[in-house]
């Protein structure tokens, strides 16, 4: 079995950003990915068909969080990162970012152990803190957020490579929970269309299942999802339109471009998935 659980996934992700690294025109630098990745990242990607020539998905997305994170730090004055399901990210480690800043990696005690002990040389260049949480247990998230939002006065909302996993049901009860403090102004999350996940799902989904870690979330009314539950589209950054910027695209991106003639063709394939800056209303 390839993925055991949800928290395989992190391993796997993790290779990825240890393969960009290792290039010498890198557009980021993860020191530690390959040491977290681990044997078991590695065999997981080795057992996956084309499990190296989908790295560019998750390649663009850690570089254009990179950037996007970085910015809204020093625009809003942010003074807490709340990261949901953190897993293996090292951003606390490896950007650039003010001491004083608080950064909460939250993720179930497995994983958060794992990290804390492959990681215990290293120093965070911010103030780092790790919450144990089950973020299904309603209860217990909503009293995290109440006392994270009542200590911070900006707070950033993380949710790499979490929403996915999800049902609808239960994106839309964590957008209601995470308006509820004031003091969440800015969430970054990722979304897929439809297309993209029945893609995702043939080429991936026998694996994930297995792990009992399905892909399911992929509204078809795309970013505006998000608008009833107190969030407005801010940026959307195309994971296409990013990969090229980036010179990371998919094999044959080109070959989809072409096909792509009419005005609406190409809307779709510039919307396909994207990196969203979600601003509370």
């Amino acid at each position: 079995m390839a993925i055991e659980n949800i928290s395989d996934t992190a391993r796997w992700v993790a290779v990825y950003r240890a393969m960009e690294t290792e290039r010498p025109d890198a557009h980021f630098r993860d020191p530690y990915a390959r040491r977290l990745a681990g044997e078991r990242g590695e065999s997981i990607v080795r057992s996956l068909k084309s499990g190296r020539s989908h790295a560019w998905a998750m390649i663009t997305r850690t570089a254009v969080l990179d950037e996007m994170i970085s910015k809204i730090i020093a625009r809003d004055g942010t003074d807490l990162v709340l990261n949901l399901a953190a897993g293996l990210d090292t951003r606390p480690y490896r950007l650039e970012l003010p001491a004083s800043l608080r950064w909460v990696d939250v993720d179930l005690p497995g994983i958060l152990d794992y990290k804390r002990e492959q990681l215990a040389a290293e120093r965070p260049r911010c103030r780092l803190e790790t919450v144990a949480l089950d973020l299904t247990n309603i209860h217990a998230r909503r009293a995290l957020f109440a006392r994270l939002g009542a200590e911070a006065r900006r707070v950033l909302v993380v949710t790499e490579g979490l929403l996915v996993y999800l049902t609808a049901e239960q994106v839309a009860g964590l957008a209601t929970d995470l308006h509820t403090p004031p003091s969440f102004g800015v969430w970054l999350a990722e979304i897929a269309s439809p297309r993209v996940l029945k893609y995702m799902q043939r080429r991936y989904g026998k694996v994930l299942k297995q792990g009992n870690s399905p892909m399911q979330f992929a509204p078809a009314e795309g970013p505006a999802f998000f608008a009833p539950f107190g969030w407005r589209l801010a940026e959307f950054r195309s994971m296409l339109d990013e990969s090229r910027r980036l010179n990371r695209e998919m094999r044959l991106a080109c070959l989809w471009r072409l096909m792509a003639v009419t005005k609406k063709q190409r809307r779709e394939w510039q919307r396909a998935s994207g990196v969203l800056e979600l601003q509370r209303t």
